[in-house]
């Protein structure tokens, strides 16, 4: 079990106020989205949960405890993090890539152990990229090089994973793979928070949603509850066709 909590979140970009005022506790066995237009503080916000960035105000906590006091090797331990848009310069295998999610683990000079491996090769089978293991990361395509890195944030096993728009570059079908994979962490207790621009996605797969419009968090619930109307209109600037049911669809149709 593992609860990441902002009281009072703030973060600056140089002079620009990123996030503002965010107030919010994430606990394990839930299956987070963050939502929100281009500019909206998305990014910043999850690094701020991370610690990577640093608070103009408030703080962050990972079970009580200040994450700026927190030894940075303990924290890659328990939170994975998978930020958007990597790019790779080291002509690393697939797997040599994946098993770096693994150095959290390890102390100096170690070697990858029995275990280390067992959990790179569950990482690389939950992500379809089993197939990859020999190829040069470098020489993938996206939408491959994507779901070995998603691999590599999931070989490290932590009580927490943090993914900002782990569907960029996929098919429609490894789309649907990688949400089911997301909700099958949380289910087993995971907390898992993810970036989404794929409004559907997130009401069909998410259990909570985080709406940021200007650096705020301007709605936090149950999907359905996020995505009405009324907030489509005001933070996305778009009319929506909404249906509801098991599998709920949200289509953007046009501009307000």
């Amino acid at each position: 079990m593992v609860t990441i909590a902002a009281e009072g979140l703030s973060v600056r970009l140089g002079r620009h106020p990123a996030v503002t005022g965010i107030d919010l506790k994430l606990t394990s066995g839930q299956l987070v989205g963050v939502i929100g237009p281009n500019g909206a503080g998305k990014s910043t916000l999850i690094r701020g949960l991370l610690g990577l960035v640093r608070p103009a105000a408030g703080r962050v906590t990972i079970d009580g405890a200040d994450i700026a006091g927190l030894d940075r090797r303990a924290i890659a331990r328990t939170i994975a993090y998978l930020p958007q848009g990597q790019t790779l310069h080291w002509p690393l295998s697939a797997e040599r890539l994946v098993a770096l999610g693994r150095l959290p683990h390890l102390g100096p000079l170690s070697r990858l152990s029995g275990a280390d491996a067992a959990a790179i090769e569950a990482a690389m089978a939950q992500t379809d990229a089993l197939h990859l293991k020999g190829r040069i990361a470098t020489e993938l395509s996206g939408g491959e090089r994507a779901r070995v890195l998603l691999a590599r944030a999931l070989a490290v096993g932590g009580l927490a994973l943090i993914a900002d728009e782990p569907l960029a570059a996929l098919d429609p079908g490894h789309q649907i793979d990688v949400m089911a994979l997301l909700r099958g962490q949380s289910r087993s207790g995971a907390l898992v928070v993810t970036v989404l621009h794929d409004l559907s996605m997130a009401a069909r797969w998410c259990d909570r949603l985080l709406l940021m419009d200007g650096g705020a968090l301007v709605a936090d619930g149950a999907p359905l509850d996020v995505l009405t109307h009324a907030n489509l209109a005001r933070v996305y600037g778009v009319t929506a066709r909404i249906e509801p049911g098991e599998e709920p669809l949200v289509l953007p149709t046009g501009r307000v």
